[in-house]
């Protein structure tokens, strides 16, 4: 699918291209090319000039391919775009989408394989907010600083998850199957906290690039540096989290090992409280001559008692003890 922006008295406006006749006479600040097919690159190849790389947003380039300038001045930029998770059982997990970007002669092109939150943002606000975007570099800018936003809700929303967590985890019986689901709970928040990380490094070394090949402007150069303030505000949060997904997920292993402890307790205290009629009926199946059941008629009925009497004593004492607590 193709979507060509278009400067109308400083608003961003969206056409929607199904044919190669609607490129025609367009003169365009961005065109987002999502899923593009064969047929839709060639229409781009067409009107602009531009060739399409086949591995634009292959995850397996090399990082030293991701940002480069061509001789003929194409700038290339490959960039990770974080999407959350989906809501529901069966929705899809936070992920990282790469996007390419190619800034060729004042427009900006950017390739993508699915519809991305920050775009929606950007699209939104450049349709609502007059004088926000003023060229193609503009736009480049201002995605990089919805998506440093978007990681930023991202994290509260971990903030928010992980309050829940803390307070199954702070209660005061938490069994096997609870661990379960908040271990569950927190390798989610983690994947997702580690996702945010990662975006926001690719940010930053993307904004380094841009702000080093000297192609922004001065007031450009100066939002390329707030963007970079605004992330670097970001690193502490994330390593706050993870310090508190360490905490929890420790606290929860604890809970789980009292909870295999105690099973292990009652078959420890039932191992030493069988010892000793264990004992006693051993040295009472020796069958010597002298021994009360061939002498004393009460011999079975006294070594039955002794031996009730030795379960019972180690059981009083842990009892005492406060071990079986």
């Amino acid at each position: 699918m193709l979507n060509v922006f278009t400067l109308v008295n400083g608003r961003l406006v969206q056409s929607e291209v199904g044919a190669a006749a609607g490129l025609d006479d367009v003169q365009p600040v961005w065109v987002d090319m999502e899923a593009p097919t064969p047929e839709e690159k060639g229409w781009i190849s067409s009107r602009f000039g531009l060739v399409v790389p086949t591995d634009a947003v292959d995850d397996d380039l090399e990082e030293s391919a991701r940002f480069y300038e061509e001789d003929n001045g194409e700038l290339h930029i490959r960039s990770d775009f974080l999407v959350d998770a989906e809501p529901g059982e069966d929705g899809r997990p936070a992920r990282n989408v790469r996007v390419a970007f190619i800034l060729r002669d004042k427009v900006l092109f950017s390739v993508h394989g699915e519809d991305l939150p920050v775009f929606r943002l950007l699209r939104l606000r450049a349709r609502r907010t007059p004088a926000l975007i003023e060229d193609a570099k503009d736009v480049l800018l201002k995605l990089y600083d919805a998506d440093a936003e978007f990681s930023a809700d991202a994290l509260e929303g971990i903030y928010d998850g992980l309050e829940k967590v803390s307070a199954r985890v702070l209660k005061q019986d938490v069994d096997d199957r609870a661990a379960g689901e908040i271990l569950t709970a927190i390798a989610r928040e983690e994947d997702l906290n580690g996702r945010i990380r990662r975006n926001v490094m690719d940010t930053r070394r993307a904004l380094s690039f841009m702000m080093r090949s000297r192609m922004l402007t001065a007031e450009q150069f100066e939002e390329a540096r707030q963007i970079l303030r605004d992330i670097d505000s970001l690193d502490s949060h994330t390593a706050f989290l993870f310090d508190k997904i360490n905490f929890l997920m420790d606290a929860t292993v604890g809970f789980i090992n009292i909870n295999q402890n105690k099973i292990i307790k009652i078959f420890s205290v039932a191992s030493v409280a069988l010892l000793p009629p264990t004992l006693i009926a051993s040295v009472y199946g020796m069958n010597f001559e002298t021994m009360p059941e061939l002498k004393w008629q009460y011999g079975y009925a006294f070594a039955i008692t002794l031996m009730v009497a030795s379960v019972a004593a180690p059981f009083v004492f842990f009892l005492r003890k406060g071990w079986l607590r």
